[in-house]
């Protein structure tokens, strides 16, 4: 019988390769950010997917279990991780041709504002944070932990290089996108409201 880590890491493994895939058909650049700025968040998403995935350090604190061993709450996580990274998905068909690996503007970019795009600015990185989530709570380590905090820190800097390089591109429109709308976080308690 497979275990709940290795379905999440087969669900993982699953969307990458058609995430990559699907990366051959987007739109034109017409300003993109440099390798050097790229390299300023993903550096934390590589090193934190070691941990996450394979926790590079043997001994010490990095392979003990957060929590008693729990089958049912592994397979929790598991739940968390599909239902994370169909969200993203979903979003991601939804933003069409305009997404983008990295932080960019493409031809023809608009500011879109329906379907996930009405629960949160980012769902693409919703939806990955919550598929981290629960990778760390199908893999039960220090490890793990570590490595989804350090890739919650590269998507939360990269989300912020994204809102910078909008409001360059779209000043007012974005700022008020921005006060309809939450950033990563939904808040169903919040209903948008819309300006007469």
């Amino acid at each position: 019988m497979i275990s709940p880590y290795s379905a999440a890491a087969a669900i993982w493994l699953i969307w990458v390769v058609g995430w990559w895939l699907g990366a051959l058909r987007t739109a034109k650049s017409v300003n993109r950010e440099s390798p050097g700025s790229q390299l300023s968040y993903t550096i934390f998403n590589w090193i934190g997917a070691a941990f996450l995935f394979f926790t590079p350090i043997r001994g010490g604190i990095f392979p003990r279990a957060l929590y008693a061993p729990s089958q049912l709450v592994a397979w929790i996580g598991v739940i968390l991780v599909a239902v994370g990274l169909a969200y993203s998905v979903w979003a991601r068909l939804h933003l069409g041709r305009l997404w983008s690996a990295v932080v960019t503007v493409k031809a023809e970019h608009r500011i879109v504002k329906t379907g996930p795009y009405t629960i949160t600015r980012h769902p693409i990185y919703t939806g990955m944070l919550l598929a981290v989530v629960g990778t760390v709570v199908a893999r039960d380590t220090f490890g793990a932990l570590l490595g989804g905090a350090l890739i919650a820190t590269g998507l939360v800097l990269k989300v912020r290089r994204e809102e910078r390089m909008l409001l360059d591109h779209f000043g007012a429109d974005y700022q008020a996108y921005q006060q309809e709308v939450p950033r990563l976080v939904p808040r169903p308690w919040h209903r948008r409201t819309e300006n007469v």
